[in-house]
């Protein structure tokens, strides 16, 4: 993985929240799915960590976005962390991993990724977390990955073309989407290993070893 995606370690997240600002609108949900390489070499879809978030005070929920998602904030029986709590247990999980893949930085991968990047960082913010795993600006979006590769930037029509189940029932759940979209994202790049090893064959003859991104700071 580190030689691959140049030290950095994709890992997918999806959130489901209250509406489309990051800034005012409540976190719901948060999911992050690892990306690791299989027996035969092949990108696969590893462990899966979500949490149900309890919104922030203050945070503003549209009775649209509750009617897509299906989230009742407020039910008794909803097991719902605070912010900091939720993201401290999936970073956690985060650096574990880039550990184990000897990786020096995340890279967030999701469905219209900017959408879910932007929640994680206003989430951060608000949370003070000082060690935040992820690159705050870089990310690999699964909407044109697919666009390029299959002809398809809805995350149902991406996954159903190459071959992917989908339940349309289990939908817009942070886990079910960011687990879709891990497989589709290995897909995307599966297909492209022959063009990823002719490119890396150049950049070594060229450059030598890939330079590396800085690690996460402290």
């Amino acid at each position: 993985m580190r030689r691959r995606f140049r030290a950095f370690l994709p890992v997918v997240v999806d959130v489901e929240t209250g509406g489309f600002n990051c800034a005012t609108d409540a976190l719901l949900e948060i999911a992050a799915v690892m990306i690791e390489f299989g027996p035969d070499g092949r990108l696969q879809r590893g462990q899966s960590h979500s949490y149900h978030v309890r919104p922030f005070e203050g945070s503003n929920i549209e009775a649209a976005s509750l009617a897509v998602n299906g989230i009742d904030p407020w039910h008794p029986l909803r097991p719902a962390l605070p912010e900091k709590d939720a993201l401290g247990r999936i970073f956690t999980e985060v650096r574990g991993a880039m550990k184990a893949q000897e990786c020096r930085r995340a890279v967030l991968v999701g469905h219209n990724a900017a959408f879910d990047l932007g929640f994680l960082n206003a989430a951060v913010t608000r949370a003070e977390i000082k060690r935040n795993p992820f690159h705050p600006f870089s990310c690999f979006d699964t909407a044109t990955l697919a666009g390029a590769a299959f002809g398809q930037t809805v995350l149902a029509k991406a996954t159903q073309v190459c071959g992917i189940e989908w339940d349309a029932s289990a939908a817009h759940s942070a886990k079910y989407d960011a687990e879709r979209t891990a497989d589709l994202f290995c897909e995307v790049c599966n297909a492209l290993d022959a063009v990823w090893r002719r490119a890396d064959t150049r950049a070594q003859s060229m450059w030598g070893a890939p330079a590396e991104e800085p690690a996460e700071q402290s």
